[in-house]
């Protein structure tokens, strides 16, 4: 199947063996194609002395760190087809990614994001809220992992408001006005996670505005790191937030994902899971040898996506630590790996849009 035909699918219907033919198909063509596309890829294939004529399953696969992608150009296409240059997330003075997307790759990851939200959104555009300042926005050439977040959220809008003005201030003439000329609507609103708590929550407590935002759905992500620090737990984000605009615990979905792999993001369901769809999978590696570890066994998490045509970034090693807690059986209904994370390994550089925000804070 081509990537468009792959789309098509039901993000969270294939069962494991469904899904595993699916992925072996597109990330053996995958590989082939880089390999002869990206000469730093064939060298480093050369080097683990791959036969990319008798090519092993996925699992298998030699997978490259994602931070290659801060030291190296990597490409699978001309340079004058590509269409959008994304960067990572970092604090002063880190190197950052640069992903190089040419425009099947681009729409790819575009389609896939929809089919993904959709299933917790719903396919009808709603009104959104923006709970970030428009000025992140504003390069659409050279997009920040943030702005990119932003941007690609923004399709699922059929109405945008920014909840903070360019000071990073709450805009609540703004907000009102929104609010109550979408009055009865269900309002999706995005943001970064820190980013949610520092300038939303605590501006709202502050300003003792209190906007009736009960049917509405959240959608944030980009990192904890500085609100485990802070003691802040996922179920006291979802009751603080609940306490100050009404939002419901269960409509608030955090999502884990990373700009090397645009579109294919984990979205987190109703019982609290990170769940991976048709286009992607995780796997967990021992950090002292890389095989695969087992259920529940804590380790490096490894992963894949069908999307990434323009630069070899379809088999990727993380520098996050978590650990699968089953597949196809979750409460919730979806099918597919669900797994949490456990925090970034040691002396890794920070990277979430709301972490590097947070330390830069």
């Amino acid at each position: 199947m081509d990537i468009n035909e792959i789309l098509e699918i039901a993000p969270y219907s294939l069962d494991r063996s469904q899904k595993h033919k699916l992925l072996n198909e597109r990330l053996q063509e995958l590989t082939r194609k880089h390999y002869s596309k990206c000469e730093q890829y064939r060298r480093m294939m050369d080097a683990r002395a791959l036969d990319v004529n008798n090519l092993p399953d996925y699992e298998n696969l030699p997978f490259l760190p994602v931070r290659l992608f801060k030291e190296f150009e990597l490409l699978s296409c001309e340079k004058d087809e590509v269409v959008k240059t994304m960067t990572s997330s970092g604090t002063t003075g880190q190197a950052v990614s640069r992903i190089f997307l040419d425009r099947e790759t681009s729409s790819a990851q575009q389609k896939c994001l929809t089919k993904i939200v959709s299933h917790f959104l719903g396919t009808k555009r709603v009104p959104m809220l923006i709970l970030d300042s428009s000025v992140v926005v504003k390069n659409r050439s050279m997009f920040s992992a943030r702005g990119a977040g932003i941007l690609g959220f923004s399709m699922f809008g059929s109405k945008r408001q920014y909840a903070l003005n360019e000071e990073m201030e709450l805009d609540i003439e703004g907000m009102k006005a929104f609010l109550e000329a979408n009055k009865g609507e269900t309002v999706f609103m995005f943001g970064f996670t820190f980013m949610i708590w520092q300038h939303f929550y605590k501006k709202l407590l502050e300003s003792g505005y209190k906007p009736d935002l009960s049917k509405g759905v959240l959608i944030h992500g980009g990192g904890w790191k500085k609100l485990v620090t802070e003691k802040v737990s996922p179920e006291k984000y979802k009751k603080c937030l609940n306490d100050v605009c009404g939002i419901m615990p269960e409509n608030v979905h955090d999502y884990y994902g990373m700009v090397e792999q645009t579109g294919c993001i984990y979205m987190e369901c109703k019982c609290g899971h990170l769940h991976t769809s048709a286009f992607s999978d995780v796997l967990i590696r021992r950090p002292y040898d890389f095989s695969l570890a087992e259920l529940g066994e804590k380790g490096l998490i490894e992963v894949v996506s069908v999307l990434p045509s323009s630069y070899p970034g379809h088999v990727l090693l993380t520098e996050d630590e978590g650990m699968i807690l089953g597949e196809d059986d979750c409460p919730c209904g979806l099918k597919g790996k669900y797994f949490k994370i456990e925090g970034r390994i040691k002396n890794a550089e920070i990277r979430g849009c709301s972490d590097t925000y947070a330390a830069k804070f």
